[in-house]
């Protein structure tokens, strides 16, 4: 019997997968590698869930020298990871995520639950 549990795929929403090639190397290695524990089920430490939403989303927080960068993922579906948004936050005025960035945020979601339905028959 195996102890582990099986690796979950990764649905990118919009243009998540691209905007993430697009982040500093650093970034992507320390995104990328976040992806792949939660893929597995792990916490892989850098997470926290986005604050004030009623929805199952959680960020992957990574701080550089050129600033702070986020990775806006959920883990609604039972058997996929569903990357909704990566941005670079600039602004140093608190720690909130800015408004624009919440709205594009929950519009992706919608899209993943369209998304997701969509692979699950294609399964």
């Amino acid at each position: 019997m195996h102890n582990t549990c099986p690796i979950r795929p990764i649905l990118w929403i919009g243009s998540s997968k691209k905007d993430l090639k697009e982040m500093p190397l650093e970034v992507q290695k320390e995104i990328g590698h976040s992806l792949r524990e939660i893929q597995k089920g792990k916490d892989p430490g850098n997470t926290k869930p986005l604050r004030h939403l009623h929805e199952p989303i959680s960020e992957i927080v990574v701080d550089e020298r050129s600033g702070t960068f986020r990775a806006a993922y959920t883990v609604e579906f039972k058997d996929a990871v569903a990357v909704l948004h990566i941005f670079h936050k600039k602004s140093k005025s608190g720690i909130a995520t800015p408004k624009q960035e919440i709205n594009l945020i929950l519009q992706r979601l919608k899209q993943a639950q369209i998304d997701y339905c969509e692979w699950k028959r294609e399964q």
